[in-house]
């Protein structure tokens, strides 16, 4: 079985979403994974735009730039039409889906047909983790605008058994003003991790 590792967050060995898909992997007994890591190899910026100006510029009139990004495009949607299974780390920054991993979402969808099921039929196991909290009664109740966006693209438009694993208060510990917290970051974080192995034992039943 061939798997899909997307990595996103910018904390390096701190990751705690990386954390997550460890425990993932680690279930997986060396299956081969293939892996991308947005953060410390980011997808430039301007390749999206560059891609869908490219598709609909005749090819003798393509710029060195419209092909560089055509051609990544259809990298990323290579990578996810040949995986038989995805790990997808994906933390929540600044209230929604980070810059670098909508990039990512943007530049395969236009490597593929439009509506493309990637990941049809597949295991997904999506991981993002919250420094804060966001749930029904929480001050921020409604803000967290990463979740639900990543259960619709990878569910529904690239239509994938979704496996999603959330984590909250993962800055409970570095942040003072959340020390009050403890006991349920702590189980939340066990919670979360349990989650993770089983989710990758699923992936090596299959």
């Amino acid at each position: 079985m061939a798997i899909l590792r997307i990595d996103a967050s910018i904390q390096g060995p701190n990751s705690a979403s990386s954390a997550l898909a460890d425990l993932v992997e680690k279930e997986l007994a060396g299956a081969p994974i293939a892996r991308r890591h947005l953060a410390t190899d980011p997808i430039p910026a301007d390749a999206w735009t560059n891609a869908i100006q490219g598709t609909y510029t005749p090819a003798e009139h393509r710029t060195d730039a419209h092909r560089s990004a055509l051609a990544l495009a259809g990298e990323l949607a290579g990578e996810l039409r040949s995986a038989d299974a995805a790990i997808l780390a994906l933390p929540f920054y600044n209230y929604g889906v980070s810059q670098h991993v909508k990039t990512w979402f943007d530049l395969a969808m236009a490597g593929g047909e439009q509506g493309e099921k990637f990941l049809d039929g597949k295991t997904a196991v999506v991981l993002t983790t919250r420094g804060g909290a966001y749930g029904p009664g929480t001050p921020r109740d409604g803000w967290d605008h990463n979740t639900d966006y990543l259960r619709r693209v990878v569910g529904d438009i690239w239509g994938a058994d979704l496996i999603l694993i959330e984590r909250e208060f993962t800055l409970v510990g570095v942040n003072p003003a959340l020390d009050a917290f403890i006991e349920t970051a702590e189980l939340m974080h066990k919670t979360a991790a349990e989650a993770a192995s089983a989710a990758g034992r699923v992936l090596a039943s299959r």
